[in-house]
């Protein structure tokens, strides 16, 4: 057998394996989105406590809703819909398949019940097996289906930020009852790994899974940098919570500092002070403040304004990911989020994909900013170096943090963070 034969047998072999070992990983992640919500009550699952967050029990119908329309609806021989009005009820926010329930009146929907959200689940599961069998060996549905998959592990986090959202405001406080899912590990030393800069190549390279907003990879200039090898952490930001930081304008981008005002914020969300000291809400109940834990739920304007008290400022994309591949630091993807204080934009040369599936990320690439990383909610695997995460400035009930950045790679960059704004305060 020559060597191009010996390829060509090699890569079926490869390609035959890739059906088999994509369905057990649809069963994996679909069953891991009911573990998600099994602790929560029926009352739990149906509450929406604010616009930008959703119900358990509609995060579990638009999961399912995905792959309905997407893939049973192209490939499945006489497609009929699980309920017809189910394609209006949990469709999100794609203009091209058709009308849409109002995001902010997704807990108004009583009905359908919990247990016929689970009963859409299971039949769509069997037809999705059935899909399987037919079409598993074909390219073009295993890249939908792994989509799916993504698409449900993303939906996997905001259950778990959208009930901690929720519990948050009961006045029981009470734990979402799961596995603990919050920041844990010790934060240690605060050190500066210092970057050349030069060209950079940012981006997916097109092997395995990404989504399209990663998208194409490209070469990129970068100024010598340096980045925290660690996360800010809970200490650290009381530091400037004490230092007047919430008072004091000159830290402020005037748009942050008259949202703040507005809403008349003086801490991180889910903080909380009293006569015994500072406490937060996790997903195990109120818990005493860690100092030493990363920390989390804090929006683009106040960790812009931390980054500016601290004499520092935050990454660009660019700048984390290149640090990022090369291993340096610590906590990159499995803590926090981290706000970079890059625009969500298209890469050079970016195209949205045709028809319905192109409005999963581009339409969106307008007045928000880029997270890198991951959190200690994301689910295992579905990170990568190239991920970008996106939210509006003033978002705060995601799991993200801030890591430092500073200009320049020279180790007299090495001083203490937020001395200089303490000392002319």
């Amino acid at each position: 057998m020559n060597d191009t034969r010996r390829l060509e047998v090699e890569e079926a072999r490869i390609d035959a394996d890739r059906g088999p070992r994509l369905r057990k990983h649809f069963g994996r992640v679909r069953a891991h989105t009911i573990d998600l919500v099994r602790p929560l009550s029926e009352e739990d699952c149906c509450v929406q406590s604010m616009p930008d967050a959703s119900p358990a029990k509609w995060h579990l119908a638009h999961t399912t809703w995905f792959f309905e329309t997407f893939v049973l609806e192209k490939y499945e021989p006489g497609f009929r819909p699980f309920m017809p009005a189910f394609r209006i009820l949990f469709n999100s926010y794609y203009n091209g398949i058709g009308e849409k329930h109002p995001r902010p009146q997704r807990g108004m929907l009583t009905r359908p019940a919990l247990y016929e959200v689970h009963l859409y689940r299971k039949r769509v599961n069997e037809r999705m097996e059935a899909m399987f069998e037919k079409h598993g060996h074909e390219e073009s549905f295993r890249l939908l289906v792994e989509l799916g998959l993504h698409h449900e592990q993303q939906h996997q986090e905001l259950i778990l930020t959208d009930i901690k959202h929720l519990l948050s405001l009961n006045p029981l406080k009470p734990p979402y009852g799961g596995q603990e899912r919050e920041p844990s590990a010790p934060a240690g030393a605060l050190e500066w790994a210092g970057f050349d800069g030069g060209i950079a190549e940012i981006g997916h390279d097109g092997n395995e899974f990404c989504f399209d907003n990663e998208l194409p990879r490209h070469r990129q200039y970068l100024q010598p940098y340096s980045l925290a090898s660690r996360l800010v952490t809970n200490g650290d930001y009381l530091r400037f919570i004490e230092d007047g930081g919430y008072n004091r304008p000159e830290l402020w981008l005037s748009e942050g500092w008259d949202w703040i005002r507005a809403n008349a914020l003086a801490q991180p969300l889910y903080w909380e002070s009293t006569d015994a000291g500072w406490s937060e809400f996790t997903l195990a109940g109120q818990r005493r403040l860690d100092p030493e834990r990363p920390l989390i739920h804090i929006s683009y304007f106040e960790a812009d304004a931390y980054a500016r008290w601290a004499d520092a400022r935050l990454p660009t994309e660019a700048e984390w990911e290149n640090a990022a591949a090369g291993q340096t630091l610590r906590q990159t993807a499995d803590e926090a989020w981290q706000w970079t204080q890059s625009s969500y934009s298209p890469y050079p040369g970016f195209r949205s994909p045709e028809g319905a599936l192109g409005e999963y990320n581009g339409k969106f690439m307008v007045n928000q900013y880029v997270l890198r990383g991951g959190s200690c909610a994301t689910p295992a695997g579905h990170t990568r170096t190239t991920y970008r995460n996106f939210f509006p400035a003033t978002a705060r009930w995601q799991f993200s943090g801030i890591r430092l950045a500073r200009d320049g790679s020279s180790t007299l960059l090495e001083r203490p963070v937020g001395a200089s704004r303490r000392n002319a305060a």
